[in-house]
């Protein structure tokens, strides 16, 4: 019989494939053309300096996903994605509706379960 993972090990686990998600987003939208393309959406959704803020999504998920992989900054970090994360399912994915595939496509249940999970590794105090 397999034991159960102790909370704080269950924990890391979820921090560490959270951050690993979100920084090969970042990655992504980094190495292949994918920054420009966000600022000029942003910019049509009528936010000043696109680009900017498309690089500084970006920078954050390619700096701070690393950082709170091995625990630094838990609560700012994971709040500053829940932020990201929040705003980018109401732009972004609130208008497709709720599924990702099958009964829909592109909405926000994805978006909302990495919410849920860094809100779960930011405010939990577990020793990892």
């Amino acid at each position: 019989m397999i034991s159960p993972l102790r909370p704080d090990v269950s924990l890391l686990i979820m921090r560490v494939a959270l951050c690993a998600l979100v920084f090969t987003h970042g990655l992504w939208r980094a190495t292949q053309g994918g920054v420009a393309p966000f600022g000029e959406w942003l910019e049509s959704k009528g936010f000043p300096f696109g680009f900017e803020i498309a690089a500084a999504i970006t920078g954050y998920e390619l700096i701070a996903a690393p950082l709170l992989a091995i625990g630094l900054l838990r609560p700012v970090l994971a709040s500053l994605f829940v932020a990201i994360y929040a705003t980018g399912m109401i732009l972004v994915h609130m208008p497709f509706g709720w599924f990702v595939v099958g009964a829909g496509r592109n909405g926000m249940e994805y978006s909302a379960l990495l919410i849920v999970g860094f809100l779960l590794v930011g405010w939990t105090r577990a020793k990892n």
